[in-house]
C-alpha cells in the first residue's frame, strides 16, 4: 500500500482508517527534502527488494493523506 502525504511518501502495510487517521504498519518513508534517490528510484527499490520498515505503526492524519494507492498499481 501506497500512502501520499505531502510532501513524504509512505510505503507500508495498511491497517485502519479512524477518526485519528489513517493507520500504517511497517512504514517505509521517502521524503523530497532529504531523500538521496528519487520517488521512482525509491519504489523501484521498494518493489524488488521490499518495504524498509522505518516505522512499526504510524498515524497520519486523514486531510494530510492525497491517496492511498497499492504499490502493484505504481
Amino acid at each position: 500500500m501506497l500512502a501520499v502525504p505531502r510532501p513524504a511518501t509512505y510505503v507500508a502495510r495498511f491497517d485502519t482508517q479512524d477518526e485519528r487517521g489513517v493507520h500504517l504498519l511497517n512504514a517505509g518513508r521517502h521524503d523530497p527534502a532529504t531523500a538521496s534517490n528519487s520517488l521512482d528510484e525509491f519504489l523501484a527499490r521498494t518493489r524488488k527488494f521490499g518495504v524498509k520498515a522505518e516505522q512499526k505503526h504510524l498515524v497520519i492524519p486523514s486531510p494530510e493523506v492525497s491517496r492511498i494507492r497499492k504499490l502493484a498499481e505504481v
